[in-house]
């Protein structure tokens, strides 16, 4: 059965995914790439590798909020912005945008075509579980996509990051009183604390 996933997910001690004042300059904002600089660094333990690798193994569509596909807000005034990653996308599969906006789709080079999709989220991911044939689907970014797909009761599973920084501000993931998950799996390197929630009854 198709599982809708958060893969690699990362928030401060506080509870915040972004920080506050995010822009088109600063789409995480304030101090919010602090939250995934473990990311990018060299030399990672093979162990959260590892949580990675899986986390990314069988996903064969994606859902993502408006504006983690970029900083454009209301109507799509042209076709020229179409995401932060250049050509060559890193997903290489069907990516589902969540917006109030319709836009006709995308197709890019390696394989990814970004839909969008503008009849609610419960739409975007029976989309999504077709064009997934069989595989999983990957719930992005941001916080508060993820939300309402945890509010609805729709996510499967969750690997998150807990970064000890402390924001103070921002945007938080959990917010509405969500406690319908267990931690299958942890282990915490460099004082990140990475933890596979499933959900109960999963």
């Amino acid at each position: 059965m198709t599982k809708l996933r958060v893969h690699c997910f990362s928030i401060s001690l506080d509870g915040y995914a972004a920080g506050p004042a995010q822009s088109a300059g600063d789409p995480l904002g304030v101090r919010g790439a602090e939250l995934h600089e473990w990311v990018f660094a060299e030399g990672r333990d093979p162990a959260v590798d590892s949580m990675m690798d899986r986390g990314i193994d069988g996903i064969g569509a994606t859902i993502m909020g408006r504006n983690m596909f970029g900083p454009v807000r209301g109507p799509w005034e042209d076709d020229t912005w179409t995401g932060w990653w250049g050509p060559n996308p890193p997903y290489h599969h069907p990516v589902f945008v969540l917006t109030h906006h319709p836009r006709a789709p995308i197709t890019m080079e390696g394989g990814t075509t970004f839909h969008f999709v503008d009849d609610g989220i419960e739409s975007a991911l029976a989309k999504a579980v077709a064009a997934a044939n069989g595989q999983d689907v990957r719930l992005g970014g941001g916080a508060s996509t993820v939300r309402q797909y945890l509010r609805a009761g729709l996510v499967d599973e969750m690997h998150l990051a807990v970064v000890p920084v402390l924001l103070g501000a921002g945007e938080r993931l959990f917010d509405d009183g969500i406690t319908d998950f267990e931690c299958a799996e942890s282990i915490t390197v460099d004082s990140i604390a990475h933890m596979r929630l499933v959900k109960t009854g999963s």
